[in-house]
């Protein structure tokens, strides 16, 4: 086992993958400057692990601060989460996405350099390819970014291949990952947007604690069963053992990797509003709303490469994605 370095460990993916790497028997390592994340996530961690988390509070644009970090300690790879990651907001800030995002990552990427160390886990997204042109969408569908978001994680993408060719030393794992749901079974960490959620399931939550007084539902004249969009939904927890397997690969081989993590089945806007009425014990109030602009009927994942590559499968289907974040939500609304 190794010594990880976690950026964006604090954060909602983040915090699952370090208890996963954690039991898994790594020592990991945290920087955060807590942006998007809660600071009491690393007292959460604490009770879930039942140790000490080691964590710097700061910023990966801060050169000065994460080279200090790799002089304290000895770092065996990476796993890098700490990005901006909301497509509207890039649409509207394209220049904050690129800075985060790119200038943020170079600057990881030339402090790991400085300091020897040559492995990265990279959390990338399935928007890379844009829209389908077939599915299930596999590795080498072709990239085609949409947004500003999109964008700035196929410039990192394609760093990341640039570098490997100047540099045999590094060693890369890329991680095409499609809905992250759900919860940690303790209920102690899980989504918590601070505004209005822009994915479905976290503004599901919302609307089933009160907070928000119904679901809009974009479109129900779709190509698709019910009408309503499609997506792959894959659990938080079974995504973090993904990353826990690319970084175990690269540190045993050293061998570059890029895959989707998702689990090849897709999950209407329907049925995972009838899911979480299942989880909560009540009907929940929605509205049919206009299409929005660039979505589309479909898209799910082709799992096949990562279970071939890693042996990794999705263990948890919709009705524990959204068991799990009901308990999660039920518990921060009553603490």
């Amino acid at each position: 086992m190794g010594r990880i370095l976690l950026t964006g460990g604090a954060g909602f993916i983040g915090s699952h993958t370090y208890v996963e790497l954690v039991a898994a028997g790594h020592e990991v390592v945290i920087v955060d400057n807590f942006s998007n994340a809660r600071r009491d996530v690393i007292d959460r961690l604490e009770v879930i692990t039942e140790a000490p988390v080691l964590f710097h509070e700061g910023d990966v644009l801060d050169k000065r601060f994460l080279e200090d970090v790799f002089r304290q300690h000895d770092f065996d790879a990476v796993i890098h989460f700490a990005a901006k990651k909301a497509v509207g907001e890039s649409v509207e800030q394209p220049l904050l996405y690129f800075q985060t995002n790119c200038t943020g990552f170079a600057t990881l990427l030339g402090a790991m350099k400085d300091a020897r160390v040559f492995r990265i886990v990279f959390s990338s997204t399935a928007t890379v390819y844009g829209n389908p042109v077939s599915l299930p969408c596999a590795e080498d569908h072709p990239i085609a970014p949409l947004s500003p978001y999109a964008h700035s994680k196929v410039t990192c993408e394609t760093l990341l291949r640039q570098l490997k060719e100047s540099d045999d030393r590094w060693a890369y794992g890329i991680l095409r990952y499609f809905n992250p749901a759900g919860a940690h079974d303790s209920a102690l960490i899980g989504e918590d947007p601070n505004d209005i959620p822009n994915n479905l399931m976290p503004y599901i939550a919302k609307v089933a604690t009160g907070e928000l007084p119904h679901l809009n539902v974009f479109g129900n004249d779709y190509d698709t069963p019910d009408g309503t969009g499609i997506r792959d939904y894959i659990h938080v927890v079974d995504l973090a053992r993904g990353h826990v397997q690319s970084v175990n690969k690269l540190i045993d081989e050293d061998d570059s990797h890029v895959l989707n993590l998702g689990t090849g089945t897709g999950y209407s806007v329907m049925d995972m509003l009838r899911s979480y009425e299942k989880a909560c014990g009540k009907e929940l109030p929605y509205k049919i709303a206009p299409r929005r602009a660039g979505d589309i009927d479909c898209f799910f994942a082709d799992p096949a490469l990562a279970r071939d590559y890693l042996g990794f499968e999705a263990q948890r289907g919709l009705d524990e994605m959204c068991r799990s974040s009901w308990n999660w939500v039920s518990r921060l609304r009553n603490r």
